[in-house]
């Protein structure tokens, strides 16, 4: 079949699907779609070879990803939709490639990820919506299970959370979140999306993030390091003496005894120190805390 023949390039351009289903963007949904279905297909192939892999997608909309991802070689797409309007659209996507496309009608929030996944090698690709990304992203890095049942994530976020994602020690959007995804992930900002190929256009620009699972990450409760990081970054002019006292109220002798500088402030300390803290935390007594 040549790629005129197939179906899923035979579909209307999705600026007549929105037309045609009354698909207009909505605020409230963090919807901005991505109707240049080049840029889609770059997305789609940012998440590395497709074929034999089930892909788990969230907010496909009018399916301009969905379309790109079926087309680069998925073996099979589960998308997740809140928005009843886009189902119809989706619907069309899933008659044009027979058996390679379920649709989910649901809160993304609220659902049982694993469980969709089956046991298949999976990947999630998706532009998220801007409103609910980072609850996403944390659930999926904050899991129990480790290595997770996903391969890897590729998702699109507001450039400023891309970078908060990336971002080293010492930079200034170096937080809780790059903390996270350091932990347990390899995360790199793959490229940038500007606001124009957006319809409509948000104020920003959006950055795409491919994260991959670390095999052997450092087996610390995820809680743990959850209050560590809250009460570190949320005070994060003060030095760590300071700032983690709600936490230990000799904060400057626990961590001069596990080799931490207690006059460094939480944005110069790495990723490593932060498992150390959220180690000894775990090990120890209940403490007050965030």
């Amino acid at each position: 079949m040549t790629a005129g023949d197939d179906p899923l390039e035979r579909l209307p351009p999705l600026r007549d699907v929105i037309a045609a289903h009354g698909l207009a963007a909505r605020k409230s949904l963090g919807q901005n779609f991505l109707l240049d279905l080049n840029l889609t297909r770059r997305i789609a192939r940012a998440g590395g070879p497709l074929r034999g892999v089930h892909v788990l997608e969230v907010g496909p909309g009018p399916g301009g990803l969905t379309r790109a991802l079926l087309l680069e070689g998925a073996d099979h797409v589960t998308a997740i939709e809140r928005d009843a309007r886009a189902i119809p659209a989706l619907r069309e996507i899933a008659e044009a490639a027979p058996g390679r496309l379920t649709i989910v009608e649901g809160d993304a929030l609220e659902v049982d990820y694993a469980g969709l996944a089956r046991g298949r090698p999976s990947r999630i690709v998706a532009n998220l919506p801007y409103n609910i990304a980072t609850v996403l992203l944390t659930g999926w890095l904050g899991g129990d299970a480790w290595p997770p049942w996903w391969a890897s994530l590729t998702l699109m976020f507001q450039k400023e959370v891309a970078e908060r994602i990336v971002a080293p020690p010492g930079a200034p959007a170096y937080g809780r979140l790059a903390v996270l995804a350091g932990w347990r992930t390899r995360a790199d900002l793959l490229f940038d999306v500007p606001a124009r190929a957006f319809t409509p256009p948000p104020k920003v620009t959006s950055s795409v993030v491919r994260l991959e699972p670390r095999p052997d990450a450092v087996s610390v409760p995820a809680r743990a390091l959850e209050r560590v990081t809250a009460a570190a970054f949320g005070q994060r002019r003060k030095m760590l003496r300071s700032s983690l006292r709600p936490l230990w109220p000799d904060a400057g002798a626990v961590l001069h005894d596990i080799g931490i500088d207690p006059e460094m402030r939480a944005e110069r300390l790495d990723v490593d120190g932060f498992l150390a803290l959220a180690r000894l935390l775990a090990a120890g007594p209940p403490a007050a805390g965030p």
